[in-house]
């Protein structure tokens, strides 16, 4: 989703690319989504820690033949350790982006061995410190990372009676609810209350609300279905996250990803983050999400955000004004492209 628009300015320049992911769930659902021709390396290791080392360490071993034989003069990364590991060992300037200095283990892994970081303006430079980068190395552009597929993802308008139609919603209202990226490094020993959130909306909410849940993984997917049954959706298939935000009444994120969108495209959101992060307390500053941690006030806000037309009004004038002042990653990005290819 980040890069589709870059990748498109880049083939009009009539730059050679070579695009790759590993074999991921959502990452190679999603690239057949979107049609994005992704060449795929290696796989994600799950919750271990062992098994994440023992993927990425097998990744970087497929991904450095890989990229031997084709040979670049730049790599363009979002913040993978293992393409950082490639790229330095091969010698090629590497540009990495990223908005999460929450996950640690990622970005000690990455931000060293890079030229450039690219990050939204609301990170200040203090939280890469000690990550090995130097401030005149971090770009930081004015806009939150969602805004790169947003536009131009949007500018088609939907059939909401399709919609309703083929996601099956019965009720007038409908709650969205993306749990937390339980298996990512900086979450495996955090204490979650999302479980308890969720079957504190599904008490309270399933006879008068659809309740749909996108999961990440397929035990998590799988756990969902066996403890809720019919009373909520689980939805099997990776789908398209902007699409799912558009039938919500409410959005409730336990990640930053689609919590980012559904704040910018002025749905009431809700975040029921286990962490603290720097995009997470922009939204909240700025009006644009509610976030929460236990289940009676969830409740209570739920029953507001669902009903109260003004509110929901007010959300989508305030989230157009703070969009539209935003710029394009992908710019800043062909800028300092366009320098390499000076060199």
């Amino acid at each position: 989703m980040f890069f589709k628009h870059s990748i498109g300015l880049l083939k009009e320049k009539d730059h050679e690319l070579l695009c790759t992911g590993r074999n991921y769930r959502e990452c190679v659902m999603l690239s057949k989504l979107k049609k994005l021709d992704l060449k795929i390396v290696g796989k994600f290791g799950g919750s271990s820690k062992y098994d994440k080392l023992r993927a990425s360490s097998s990744r970087i071993f497929d991904l450095a033949r890989e990229i031997n034989d084709f040979e670049p003069h730049l790599c363009v990364s979002f913040s993978s350790p293992e393409a950082a590991r490639v790229a330095f060992g091969l010698g090629i300037p590497h540009i990495t982006f990223s908005d999460s200095p929450h996950a640690r283990a990622v970005q000690r892994l990455t931000i060293p061995f890079v030229d450039y970081l690219l990050c939204p303006w609301i990170i200040p430079y203090s939280a890469w410190k000690n990550l090995g980068i130097a401030k005149n190395q971090i770009i930081r552009y004015h806009a939150l990372d969602p805004v790169a597929w947003i536009r131009d993802e949007t500018k088609t308008k939907v059939n909401d009676k399709e919609l309703k139609s083929k996601y099956r919603l019965s009720k007038n209202n409908t709650i969205v609810l993306r749990p937390e990226e339980s298996k990512a490094s900086y979450l495996i020993e955090k204490q979650s209350n999302a479980d308890r959130i969720l079957g504190s909306i599904v008490e309270n909410f399933h006879n008068t609300s659809n309740i749909l849940v996108l999961g990440r993984y397929e035990d998590q997917i799988n756990h969902l279905r066996e403890k809720y049954g019919d009373r909520i959706t689980v939805l099997e298939n990776v789908v398209d996250g902007l699409e799912l935000i558009s039938l919500a009444d409410v959005f409730v994120g336990g990640g930053g990803t689609m919590t980012a969108e559904s704040a910018l495209l002025g749905k009431p959101t809700i975040s029921i983050s286990p962490i603290k992060f720097y995009v997470d307390d922009y939204l909240v500053k700025m009006g644009l999400i509610r976030k929460i941690a236990n289940t009676s006030h969830i409740v209570k806000i739920l029953d507001k955000m669902q009903f109260d037309n003004k509110f929901k009004v007010g959300q989508k004038i305030r989230a157009k004004r703070i969009l539209n002042q935003m710029e394009d990653p992908a710019d800043q990005l062909m800028k300092l492209i366009d320098r390499f290819v000076a060199l």
